[in-house]
């Protein structure tokens, strides 16, 4: 089989190639590498998946360039949430959502590197009527994509300078309703203006504020990147764990997981007490465990 991928030096650690190839594509000393030549079609899916996501286009083949035609974004991860894919070196290389309501229409949950085939190949899928920035890190491309959908840009009023232009400011620590089934929990921490959008008691798009950590098994925060304030973090798990029900964790940085809301509960409870025990500290990228 004529599969002999490879990752190159530009890879920047992101995780993004782990999590849609794993078993093929693994951590060695700081970046990603190849573990192994794929054996099938769906491994080949998969390594075509990473290759297409990765913001830095590291996942390389010796011989071809990506055959366009393999490209599987959007991808579903269920009935009603599509991984954009095609992660943008912008927002060092977060992972982007498409959701699902139930009017057939679409909302976009951070944003993917900008092309208008992209936006043409998102709209697809079906109108987008809004773009949620879960945070400043991530408002890269919000604009943009918003002005192509004819969409709403939301961003917290704590993080509202790096996108003055936003549509709808979310204000205070209060939950807010911002569609049917559709809540937005302030999270300051990660940045002060942090937010998690929670959807239909089922999925909970995270940006960098919890992920699921594959080293440690379990919910966990990027307690070493914390650009605002761990203790703020603390407090404001505290306030909204005990409000929050869903069974996806989908974050922009760090690992999907599905758990049954009861066991997500049980997680969410353990994380907010470990949180509570963390103190400030330097950021240190090398020592984030993804």
């Amino acid at each position: 089989m004529d599969d002999d991928w490879y990752v190159d030096d530009r890879c920047t650690n992101c995780d993004v190639a782990r999590q849609l190839a794993p078993g093929l594509i693994g951590e060695v000393d700081g970046r990603s590498e190849m573990l192994r030549r794929p054996r099938d079609a769906a491994e080949a899916a998969q390594v075509n998946a990473a290759a297409f996501a990765c913001h830095t286009r590291s996942i390389r083949h010796p011989h071809r360039p990506l055959d366009q035609a393999a490209d599987p974004f959007p991808l579903a991860l269920d009935e009603n949430v599509l991984l954009c894919g095609h992660n943008s070196p912008h927002t060092a290389a977060a992972n982007s959502y498409l959701l699902r309501r139930p009017a057939g229409t679409l909302m976009m949950v951070d944003t993917p590197r900008w092309s208008e085939q992209l936006a043409a190949r998102y709209e697809k899928s079906g109108p987008v009527t809004d773009v949620l920035l879960t945070h400043r890190d991530h408002v890269a491309h919000g604009r943009r994509y918003a002005d192509r959908f004819g969409a709403r840009l939301w961003i917290h009023e704590g993080d509202l300078a790096a996108a003055p232009d936003a549509d709808r400011v979310l204000r205070g620590t209060d939950p807010t309703e911002i569609a049917d089934g559709v809540i937005a929990y302030p999270l300051p921490g990660h940045t002060e203006g942090s937010v998690l959008f929670v959807a239909d008691q089922r999925y909970c798009f995270s940006g960098d504020s919890l992920y699921w950590s594959r080293t440690k098994g379990a919910l966990s925060v990027a307690e070493h990147v914390t650009w605002y304030s761990i203790e703020a973090l603390a407090a404001s798990l505290a306030r909204t764990a005990p409000l929050l029900h869903f069974d996806w964790v989908l974050p922009g940085h760090g690992d999907r997981r599905q758990l049954a809301p009861e066991e997500m509960a049980e997680q969410l409870r353990a994380l907010t007490a470990h949180v509570a025990r963390l103190r400030p500290r330097p950021v240190d990228f090398t020592a984030h465990q993804w």
